[in-house]
């Protein structure tokens, strides 16, 4: 299944969300720091803004022309949504995250206010007998909420090289496994949500499809009975020739009995044209329920990696308690050894003094 979403921009960043009662406080999305990615959907020429924590995306957001995008402190900066109904803030670890960030923004939305204006200029030229409208973005005018700063503590740990050396070569394995678990659940999550966008749209086309299909079928109804009245009239004419009318009323009702089989024509390629936009949606269907398989197999293995990965923590803990130990245990020994020395030092002083006397 092709990709429609690719990345284009990611970075790291803890996510927070407005408080929907108060719309002043910030309520953390994510525990730790985050991915966070902008994708280009080239179908659409779309471009959108997603960052998943565990297995759900914590944002979903579609950029559109009148977003800002609001450096609030040296590493904080936010944007307020319409669509979701919510107000987003990222938290840098460095003043340039959040610079590349803003200005992957600001790249972002003006490529998204162009491919709207040539979009524009191609439907005010072009006219289509059946389209599917697309919702206008609502206004993105929300109050920028106060900025909350979370700072925490730093922990450090004091090892030996060869200790250090085991941790980090564990902790660089445990990043890998999960920087895949991460980049492969990003890339299902945008496929699913480019699925559904498409579904939504898909459905609500046969919708109105097929309110039109009903009411052509009754208009075609009407044009048949219509065709058999006129039949019926030709030939009562053609029965009473010598008191029907003249050779233009015949040729007149002849021309309208034609463009009546022609229009019926006409609606029945209509008709079919919608039966085969029936089975796309059943295409579109399936592979929905491909993403979403896709996405519980994922699910699955990243349970498996939480998994070894607090097995390797707690291995890890294991062996810096073992190493406390033994080291606890050498310095025992030495303080035993140094009384063991001292004694012998003042043995062999009292025999030297026996000897010289």
């Amino acid at each position: 299944m092709c990709r429609r979403e690719q990345p284009i921009f990611s970075t790291r960043a803890h996510v927070f969300q407005i408080d929907p009662a108060t719309k002043r406080n910030w309520i953390p999305a994510s525990k730790h720091a985050v991915t966070v990615s902008f994708f280009y959907d080239a179908n659409r020429h779309a471009y959108r803004i997603i960052s998943v924590g565990g297995t759900k995306a914590i944002i979903n957001s579609m950029i559109s022309p009148n977003m800002t995008f609001t450096k609030t402190s040296q590493k904080f900066g936010q944007w307020a949504d319409s669509r979701a109904n919510t107000v987003y803030g990222l938290g840098f670890a460095t003043e340039q995250q959040l610079h590349q960030f803003a200005e992957r923004f600001k790249e972002v939305k003006e490529a998204t206010r162009l491919a709207r204006e040539k979009s524009q200029d191609k439907m005010e030229l072009s006219s289509a007998a059946l389209s599917i409208a697309a919702p206008q973005d609502l206004s993105d005018e929300l109050q920028s909420p106060p900025v909350m700063c979370v700072n925490g503590p730093e922990d450090k740990l004091y090892r030996s090289q060869s200790a250090d050396i085991t941790l980090s070569s564990e902790k660089e394995r445990i990043k890998k496994m999960l920087s895949e678990g991460s980049i492969c659940e990003i890339n299902l999550e945008a496929e699913l949500f480019s699925l559904q966008d498409s579904n939504a749209k898909l459905v609500a086309a046969l919708h109105e499809a097929n309110a039109n299909v009903e009411q052509w079928k009754k208009q075609l109804a009407a044009y048949q009975d219509e065709t058999e009245r006129l039949r019926d009239q030709v030939a009562d004419l053609e029965a009473h020739g010598g008191h029907g009318p003249s050779d233009m009323l015949k040729d007149e009702l002849t021309q309208s009995l034609e463009e009546l089989e022609n229009l019926l024509k006409a609606k029945d390629e209509e008709i079919r044209i919608l039966q085969s936009k029936k089975s796309d949606f059943h295409e579109l269907e399936q592979e929905r329920e491909e993403a979403i398989h896709r996405l519980q197999e994922l699910e699955m293995r990243n349970v498996d990696l939480e998994r070894r990965v607090q097995n390797a923590e707690q291995n890890l803990a294991s062996a810096l308690e073992d190493r406390d130990r033994s080291e606890n245990e050498v310095q025992r020994v030495v303080q035993i050894l140094d009384v063991k020395i001292f004694d012998l030092n003042d043995l062999r002083q009292s025999l030297v003094k026996l000897i010289s006397k």
